[in-house]
C-alpha cells in the first residue's frame, strides 16, 4: 500500500511541473477563472450541485470561464462542430460498453450513423405517433410510479413487450436506474486521472462492474429471445431491426451485439429518468402555485371538458398547458450540465481552448440569467404570453433537451409525454399537500444526477373530480394518481 502511495505521489509532482512548464512555454490567452490547488485544481469548489457552483463561479469570472477540470460557459457557440464530441466518462467505459452509446460516444461516423438510425426506426413523428394506442391502451395499467409506466412503454417500443421488475432484478427497475445516475453523476478520479480508474480509490468501480453485469444479462437475454422468436414475428420491432443490420453486414460502421446492448441501454436510462422528473417538477411548482394550477383546470375544462379523459390529438389546443410546462422546464432543469469535448484547438470569445478540454454548458445558469429571464427564480408560465421561444434546441435560451448534434433524439416522444401525464394528473384531480402544509413550505431540495431530481418525496392528496357519470373512468384515474411516485396520504371521493 505505501509503495502505491508513493507512486501516486510522484506521479502528481511530475504531472504538476509537466503543467507548469507547458504553460510557461504556450502562453496564450485563457479564460478567467478562481485560483486552483496544485494536482486537483478546482475540485474543491464542487459541491453536491455541482451545477449551482459554476453558476455562481460564473457570476465573479463571467460566462466563460476556465478551471482545471474542464471549461463552463453559458452561451451555446458558434464553432459547435468543435464541440460535438463527448469527454472521457469512466462509467460510460464500464455501463455503454465503452462508450459505444448514443448519449456518450465519441463524435464520429459510428455516432452520426447510429443516431440516424435510431432518429428513422424508433423516434421519428411518424413512429412515435404508431404508438398512441399503445399508449392510451396502457392507461388501464398503470403502475405505482411514473418511472414503471415509462419503463413499460419503453420496452412496448424498443423491445415488443413489458418486462416486471423481478425481470431485470430483485431491486427492480427503478432502484437500479437511481444507482446508475447516481454514481454516473459522482464526480470520478478516473474521469479526469484516467489511471486512477484501475485503482479504484472510490470504490466506484467495483459498483459500476455490478450494475453493468446486471444490465448485461437483462439485455442479453432481450436479444436472445428476439433471435429464437423471428420467423414467428408478424411484426419487427427495434431490436429486430438492429439484428437484421447486424447479420447482414451491411452497415457502415463496426456493428455487433455490444452496440446493440449500448443503444438498448440508452433507451432505458433516458426514459427512466429525465421525463419522470421533469414530471415530478412541474407538479411540484403546480402545488407551490395553486392559481396556476387552477388556471390550467379551467383551460382543460374548456378543451377537454370533465366526460373525457385528455387524448394526445388535444395537446396541440392546450395552449397554457405548453406555457406551464416549458416554465417548469426552465425553472428545474431536469439535465442541468451538459458535457462536451473540444475535438481541436479553437478561440471563442479571444480566449484559447485547448484540443481535449471538457465544455460543460450550464444550462441551469441559462434559464436563471437575469439578463434574459425577468425574475428568474419565480415560476411565470404567463412570461411565454406572445413568446415563439422553442424547447426543442433553436432558442438557446431555452434548452431543456440540449440543442445541436448532441441534443436529445427522443425529444418529440418526451414532451408527448411530459404534455400528457401532467395534463391527465390535473384534469382528473384537485391536489392539496398533507398535514395543512402551505404551499410556501413545499420544499424544492434538489438531488443532482444525470437526471436531477428532487431530494425529498413528493406528497400530495388528490381528490376525484371528474363527473361522476364517468364511473368507468374511476379505477383509471385512481392508478393515475399512484404513476407519478407521490406518496398519497389518502383518496377522496
Amino acid at each position: 500500500m505505501a509503495l502505491i502511495w508513493a507512486t501516486l505521489v510522484v506521479f502528481f509532482v511530475v504531472y504538476a511541473l509537466y503543467e507548469l512548464l507547458n504553460n510557461i512555454q504556450n502562453r496564450k490567452r485563457y479564460p478567467p477563472g478562481p485560483k486552483g490547488l496544485p494536482i486537483i485544481g478546482h475540485l474543491h469548489l464542487l459541491g453536491k450541485n455541482p451545477h449551482h457552483d459554476f453558476q455562481k463561479l460564473a457570476k465573479t469570472h463571467g460566462p466563460l470561464m476556465y478551471v482545471t477540470l474542464g471549461l463552463t460557459q453559458r452561451r451555446s457557440s458558434s464553432r459547435h462542430m468543435i464541440f460535438a464530441s463527448r469527454p472521457h466518462n469512466e462509467a460510460a467505459q464500464y455501463l455503454a460498453y465503452g462508450q459505444k452509446n448514443m448519449i456518450t460516444a465519441k463524435y464520429g461516423p459510428y455516432w452520426r450513423n447510429m443516431r440516424k438510425f435510431c432518429t428513422q426506426h424508433l423516434l421519428s413523428n411518424q413512429k412515435i405517433n404508431s404508438f398512441e394506442s399503445m399508449r392510451s391502451l396502457s392507461s388501464s395499467h398503470l403502475s405505482t410510479k411514473i418511472s414503471s409506466l415509462s419503463a413499460d412503454w419503453t420496452c412496448l417500443m424498443v423491445f415488443g413487450k413489458k418486462y416486471m421488475d423481478e425481470d431485470l432484478d430483485k431491486r427492480g427497475f427503478k432502484a437500479l436506474v437511481n444507482e446508475v445516475e447516481h454514481l454516473a453523476a459522482t464526480p470520478n478520479l478516473g474521469d479526469f486521472f484516467p489511471f486512477l480508474g484501475v485503482i479504484d480509490l472510490q470504490g466506484l468501480t467495483r459498483r459500476l462492474k455490478d450494475l453493468s453485469k446486471v444490465f448485461d444479462e437483462f439485455l442479453e437475454k432481450i436479444i436472445d429471445e428476439h433471435v429464437q422468436s423471428r420467423d414467428q414475428k408478424q411484426s419487427k420491432d427495434f431490436v429486430d431491426t438492429m439484428l437484421d443490420i447486424m447479420q447482414s453486414g451491411e452497415a457502415e460502421f463496426q456493428f455487433d451485439r455490444s452496440h446493440i446492448k449500448a443503444i438498448l441501454f440508452d433507451m432505458l436510462i433516458a426514459a427512466m429518468g429525465t421525463s419522470p422528473s421533469a414530471i415530478e417538477w412541474i407538479l411540484t411548482e403546480l402545488l407551490r402555485h395553486p392559481h396556476v394550477m387552477k388556471k390550467l383546470q379551467k383551460e382543460l375544462e374548456e378543451v377537454v371538458g370533465l366526460e373525457r379523459m385528455v387524448k394526445e390529438s388535444d395537446l396541440e389546443k392546450l395552449k397554457y398547458l405548453d406555457m406551464v410546462v416549458k416554465e417548469g422546464l426552465r425553472l428545474r432543469a431536469v439535465a442541468p450540465l451538459a458535457p462536451h469535448e473540444a475535438m481541436e484547438d479553437c478561440v471563442v470569445n479571444s480566449f484559447h481552448i485547448h484540443k481535449g478540454s471538457r465544455i460543460i454548458i450550464n444550462i441551469y445558469a441559462i434559464h436563471r440569467d437575469p439578463n434574459i429571464w425577468p425574475e428568474p427564480e419565480k415560476f411565470l408560465p404567463e412570461r411565454f404570453v406572445g413568446s415563439n421561444i422553442d424547447i426543442r434546441g433553436r432558442d438557446f435560451q431555452l434548452l431543456p433537451f440540449g440543442s445541436g448534434r448532441r441534443g436529445c433524439p427522443a425529444m418529440q416522444l418526451a414532451i408527448v409525454l411530459v404534455d400528457l401525464i401532467v395534463a391527465q394528473l390535473v384534469h382528473c384531480f384537485d391536489w392539496e399537500l398533507p398535514n395543512g402544509m402551505q404551499p410556501c413550505e413545499l420544499d424544492v431540495e434538489e438531488h443532482f444526477g444525470l437526471a436531477t431530481s428532487r431530494a425529498n418525496p413528493l406528497m400530495a392528496i388528490p381528490t376525484y373530480r371528474q363527473k361522476k357519470q364517468c364511473l368507468n373512468l374511476r379505477r383509471y384515474n385512481m392508478e393515475l394518481a399512484e404513476i407519478v411516485g407521490l406518496n398519497l396520504i389518502r383518496y377522496v371521493q
